[in-house]
């Protein structure tokens, strides 16, 4: 979508996505955080949640996934400039499956950028309707070209 077809309170629901073993042992990779609650299962039994928990910044990369196969910033997103608000209030393990619900909170012409900026509000969440993760996404997006 351009910017002009962006709508403030228009919401969109992405599919969903099941959080794997080779999910979080590719992030750690990836990252280099091979902190024991993520990749260790024999040492977080007795821990608090009793089993690994995926990273955090991958469930917020997978949001971003998401985001992109609902198609409305498929290309026509110039630039992600800030994440706003972020917050973790619920782990997400193994087999967990998510999805993201997004709206329009807010949109500005830039013209100067070739576009305008449009703040998302995201609320990633689990199997069970329940929210992992919240806050906004500060993205710039494309105007329509002229004579579209």
């Amino acid at each position: 979508m351009y910017f002009e077809e962006f709508v403030v309170g228009k919401q969109v629901v992405s599919p969903a996505r099941t959080i794997t073993e080779a999910d979080i042992v590719s992030f750690a990779g990836i990252s280099g955080d091979y902190t024991s609650i993520h990749t260790d299962a024999e040492s977080v039994k007795d821990g608090p949640f009793g089993q690994r928990v995926a990273h955090g910044l991958l469930i917020v990369s997978i949001a971003s996934g998401l985001a992109a196969r609902t198609g409305i910033i498929e290309g026509t997103v110039l630039a992600f400039r800030e994440i706003k608000s972020w917050k973790f209030s619920l782990p997400v393990f193994i087999g967990d499956t998510v999805h993201v619900i997004m709206e329009v909170k807010e949109k500005k012409a830039l013209p100067r950028l070739g576009g305008g900026s449009v703040n998302l509000s995201l609320d990633i969440r689990n199997q069970d309707d329940k929210t992992v993760m919240k806050g906004i996404w500060h993205v710039l997006i494309q105007s329509k070209p002229e004579g579209s």
